[in-house]
């Protein structure tokens, strides 16, 4: 590897970073369908890189602003080419027949402080909330994936902190009443 390609990967690195957490947190709370989040999160940063191979490190003048745009403008060509494809179908009707998501559920709120959290406890929620709409399982995502406060989601998806916790705090009771018809508490 030459000294101008180390370079690149060593500016890459600090950019990538300095910015994923940010970065993934805009495109879950912008992107359509939260199967899309993986593939677009990783041709933002490849086009980064490109970017640092072709133009060099001095070209980006505002790490974070020269992301953000990269990641809108992956989003809307990935939208874009998704609806040419799918046609006449809303992206609010893409959904993941599978239920494939997953999300990494911390018990750092004071409702799961007390449980003893199995795996297949986990397994159980996440498959719960993966049948949820996308809206629900981005909120999810991002408050306990990624750690973001009610404000921070509330930004993100730009709507008030009351729709955000009403949203929150709804599926978690959903998610309790379901144990409590078991005879299990959570």
């Amino acid at each position: 590897m030459g000294n101008s390609d180390s370079n690149v990967t060593s500016v890459f690195d600090r950019i990538y970073n300095s910015t994923n957490k940010k970065v993934l947190a805009f495109i879950v709370a912008k992107c359509g369908n939260m199967e899309d989040v993986n593939d677009i999160l990783q041709e933002t940063y490849m086009e980064l890189y490109t970017t640092l191979l072709n133009k060099g490190e001095n070209y980006i003048e505002n790490d974070n602003a020269f992301i953000i745009n990269i990641a809108k403008s992956k989003i809307y060509k990935h939208y874009t080419v998704l609806q040419r494809v799918k046609a006449d179908l809303p992206l609010s009707f893409l959904t993941n027949d599978n239920g494939e998501i997953t999300l990494d559920l911390q018990p750092e709120e004071a409702y799961l402080e007390d449980s003893i959290c199995t795996n297949e406890l986990v397994n159980e929620i996440e498959d719960i909330i993966a049948g949820k709409p996308q809206e629900i399982r981005k909120i999810f995502f991002l408050r306990f994936s990624l750690e973001l406060s009610i404000t921070d989601i509330a930004n993100l998806m730009r709507v008030k902190e009351s729709y955000i916790k009403n949203k929150l705090y709804r599926t978690i009771q959903e998610i309790r009443e379901i144990y409590k018809a078991r005879g299990e508490v959570i």
